[in-house]
């Protein structure tokens, strides 16, 4: 069993150790529509039912984990656990009782930190959910396989957070730390020849609306530039693409490439391609989608006379409905 060092352990018994044993692929979010402290909702676990988070979340921060990550818990029905011993880690999280308010500012940290430690601890990846059984991160109502009955938990509000607050910070701090030096390593002393090499950190966000072209052709995704890393640099990044407007069983493909600076030429070498095709439940015309398009995780060095660019294509069953890209990210260095 795993516990957060951050949430005050307040052990659910028997379940703690009669649950089956799961490996963590998902991080679930959840409103309680109640305005509970931790303390409380463990409480109510233990004593009016036999179903259970992992962790519980009150206004104030207080962050209570009821059973390890590594055990199953009952809040997510077909992510609890999966025949393949996969499962969802989940968290209930104090609301009003129309489970209608967003999540205060210590709500929000507390939410960004446990989401850090979960893709540091279990290495869950850095994408929300592309289907019910995707690795990644999600809120409740983002997929019916994951409530028996259909839900509208978390609630407007918190799904907007979701999106434009917590997961990007999730993934902005998560990068950010990956590419910090290990502090046990022995230094050297720095001379202004070693200066010029340093890394240099990449955290860009542009929130620009685009309209990705209905017939699925590729669009090119520009951050502060269209140029992500230019000629002979070194470079290990991570970028997020946000689509509105997406249908049931839309196609929706990511790609890094290069690009010859002189003749415009794109090389399609990279082994970046990601595409999916979207499932969503049956009643939910359309929903908001967010990608992960992430570079192999080794350093790589731009070609001399190119540069590196992403491309987004995202095509509605007929070719007639448009997406729109809502939000983008980049993280990552350059320069390694």
């Amino acid at each position: 069993m795993a516990w957060y060092p951050a949430a005050t352990r307040m052990e659910l018994q028997p379940e703690s150790d009669a649950q089956a044993a799961i490996r963590p692929t998902q991080f679930i979010l959840h409103s309680i529509a109640a305005p509970w402290t931790a303390r409380r909702t463990y409480e109510f676990w233990r004593d009016s039912s036999n179903l259970e988070s992992h962790f519980g979340l009150g206004y104030e921060g207080d962050l209570g984990q009821f059973i390890g990550t590594e055990t199953r818990a009952d809040a997510n029905y077909q992510a609890n656990r999966r025949p393949d011993g996969t499962g969802a880690v989940s968290i209930e999280t104090a609301s009003n009782l129309q489970h209608s308010d967003p999540w205060t500012e210590k709500q929000l940290q507390a939410l960004i930190e446990l989401g850090v430690w979960l893709h540091q601890k279990h290495g869950i990846p850095l994408r929300i959910c592309r289907t019910h059984d995707d690795p990644g991160y999600g809120y409740h109502r983002l997929h019916a396989a994951w409530s028996s009955g259909g839900t509208a938990c978390p609630g407007d509000a918190r799904v907007r957070q979701f999106k434009d607050i917590v997961f990007p910070e999730i993934v902005r701090r998560a990068t950010a730390a990956a590419a910090e030096p290990d502090d046990e390593q022995p230094t050297t002393p720095t001379t202004p020849a070693q200066e010029e090499s340093v890394a240099i950190p990449i955290s860009e966000s542009n929130p620009r609306a685009a309209q990705l072209p209905a017939d699925g052709t590729w669009l090119d995704i520009a951050m502060a530039d269209a140029i992500l890393v230019g000629p002979g640099q070194t470079y290990s990044v991570v970028a997020a693409v946000q689509i509105d407007g997406l249908q049931q069983h839309a196609k929706v493909a990511t790609r890094f490439y290069y690009r010859n600076q002189q003749t415009g030429d794109r090389s399609y070498f990279l082994p970046m391609t990601h595409e999916v095709v979207l499932e969503v439940g049956d009643d939910a015309e359309a929903v908001e989608f967010n990608t992960i398009v992430a570079h192999h995780p080794l350093t790589h060095r731009v070609p001399d006379g190119h540069d590196l660019r992403l491309q987004v294509s995202a095509k509605n069953p007929g070719g007639v409905a448009p997406a729109y890209i809502r939000h983008r990210t980049l993280h990552g260095l350059r320069g390694i």
